[in-house]
């Protein structure tokens, strides 16, 4: 399998084009990239609180999704490893704070920990912390949850993870339950569609004001990405197609204006100083990237993530730590960024 896989990454990309811009070769030592990257994150994790240093509580949800899947396109069990350390260190609060969308990445974490393990347990940690998502619905605004118990801002990333891990518990569980997932996505898709936080440029703003508008706050990466990969899943469960042209629209408006002139994604905020949880979101739009490319390929999307791992490990330091900006040049080393990375490499990977 990791031959096959290896040799597929290896197949030159010429001919693929990202807008204007021919994609280049696909990386050959892909399994090795994956793999180096990934015990560098590992030295991070701290099997003492099932976290990894350096970084937040929402940030080691993705640490450890972008773990299990470059354990499984590596076949190895260091990701169900560390998702059961960290269940068992954490279970007595079932994951939950006040930040609805902290409890949303650790959901979407859980059914990732869920479909590679098969532990039924998984799957009702993550209904369990949907269940406690929807207690933060209310018809402020039309509908569409808080970003915290606070229930001061309304916003894009709370939302479009309840629209994620609504699908996705659809797609795995049966019967009434199934329904009601199902019932949440698409309700929840109606009022996001309709919020306008979707700009005329056709990338995500921020979140709403107090009355209800687009705030026009920063189009952050992350808010590009999760929600390609609910509508991905909302796609499979309801065959509608006007789900795939919002998120192909999406994930074209943020590939052509969230990048440099080769190509390469950035963050907003790299112009001046991102912190810790910036630092998270562009592993985040190219692990969605690989969610939508699985109902809608498209060559665009390999050549993307392809480039961008190109740069990625071009610039990484002599420790294979991989830095913030994925052009270059190397900045410093922490969890995030390395996670962020790992997302990136593991993308192109899964897409060649």
């Amino acid at each position: 399998m990791l031959s096959r896989l290896g040799a597929l990454l290896c197949v030159a990309l010429l001919a693929l084009p990202v807008t204007a811009q021919a994609a280049p070769v696909a990386p050959s030592p892909a399994i090795k990239w994956i793999t180096e990257a990934s015990a560098t994150l590992d030295h991070w994790y701290n099997p003492d609180d099932g976290r990894y240093n350096t970084t937040n509580w929402w940030n080691s949800a993705n640490a450890l999704q972008a773990q299990l899947i470059a354990s499984r396109l590596l076949g190895n069990d260091l990701g169900e490893r560390r998702a059961s350390n960290t269940y068992n260190q954490n279970i007595g609060t079932w994951f939950r704070n006040d930040y609805y969308d902290d409890e949303g990445w650790w959901g979407l974490a859980w059914v990732q920990a869920y479909d590679q393990t098969g532990e039924r347990k998984y799957l009702v940690l993550a209904e369990s912390l949907f269940t406690d998502m929807a207690h933060g619905w209310d018809l402020h605004c039309g509908g569409g949850i808080w970003w915290s118990r606070d229930r001061n801002y309304k916003n894009a990333i709370p939302n479009e993870l309840f629209l994620s891990l609504a699908a996705a518990l659809s797609l795995r569980t049966t019967g009434p339950a199934a329904a009601n997932y199902e019932q949440w996505a698409l309700l929840e898709w109606d009022w996001f569609e309709h919020t306008g936080m979707i700009n005329a440029q056709g990338l995500v703003n921020d979140g709403l004001t107090d009355d209800c508008k687009n705030n026009g706050r920063t189009t952050w990466t992350y808010n590009q990405g999760v929600v390609l990969g609910g509508l991905a899943d909302l796609y499979r469960l309801t065959g509608r197609r006007d789900l795939l042209a919002s998120a192909t629209s999406i994930a074209n408006a943020a590939m052509t204006r969230l990048t440099d002139a080769n190509g390469v994604l950035h963050e907003p905020c790299e112009k001046q100083r991102c912190d810790v949880d910036q630092t998270q979101f562009k592993g985040i739009f190219v692990r969605n990237l690989v969610a939508l490319n699985e109902v809608a390929p498209s060559t665009a999307y390999t050549a993307f993530a392809v480039r961008n791992a190109l740069a990625v490990w071009k610039s990484r330091n002599h420790a294979n730590q991989l830095g913030l900006f994925w052009s270059g040049p190397f900045d410093v080393a922490d969890a995030s960024r390395q996670s962020s990375a790992l997302d990136c490499l593991n993308a192109a990977m899964q897409l060649s």
